[in-house]
């Protein structure tokens, strides 16, 4: 399976339409949350991205609500929102969690705790892909200064569950960088697009 997987598009529409030419290459189309800007330009990003044909895995990011996704992505009959949830696609099973995890300084984040984090986690299927906006703590989540900036109840899920592949965005300065879990490989992936096999 092919995957075209990418996160933190923040409302660029120019980046949006390379995805969609790119798209035609895969199997799968992975958003691993953030299209909008502090709640704006959703319907705007989802637009564009609704040109995607293949099954398409959409998370939220911390910059739009999981209601305000499902409701901007309506239309999009390849989509399928995942927050807390799992679909199979072509066998695989698909698990996805978005939000800021954990929560983040900023009063208009979509985020949660790592408690409410964890509760949703174990309804991952084991072996699934894990779509998750934020990264485990430890892997893809360094800031500008070092500091790991991720989720300790993820990284316990990847050690538990054992996801064959788990992709993440939220950490900019983290952006396309991979590192492994025990078997699990991890993606921070960023808005140009990345390919992966799974």
């Amino acid at each position: 399976m092919k995957i075209l997987a990418f996160s933190d598009l923040h409302r660029n529409l120019k980046r949006a339409s390379m995805l969609v030419e790119m798209s035609s290459r895969a199997d799968v189309v992975i958003g691993a949350g953030d299209f909008a800007s502090v709640h704006e330009g959703l319907e705007e990003t989802i637009d564009v991205l609704s040109a995607i044909k293949m099954p398409t895995v959409l998370v939220p990011g911390n910059n739009e609500t999981d209601e305000a996704l499902r409701e901007a992505s309506a239309g999009w009959s390849a989509a399928t929102v995942l927050h807390g949830g799992a679909a199979k696609i072509e066998g695989v099973d698909f698990f996805g969690l978005g939000a800021g995890v954990p929560t983040t300084p900023w009063d208009w984040s979509f985020d949660l705790t790592e408690e409410k984090a964890a509760v949703m986690l174990t309804f991952c299927p084991p072996k699934a892909v894990l779509v998750v906006h934020s990264p485990p703590y430890g892997s893809c989540d360094s800031n500008g200064t070092g500091d790991h900036l991720g989720s300790q109840t993820i990284l316990h899920a990847i050690r538990g569950k054992e996801p064959r592949l788990a992709v993440c965005g939220h950490i900019h300065e983290s952006w396309r960088t991979e590192e492994k879990i025990g078997d699990t490989p991890v993606h921070n992936l960023g808005p140009r697009g990345t390919w992966l096999e799974i």
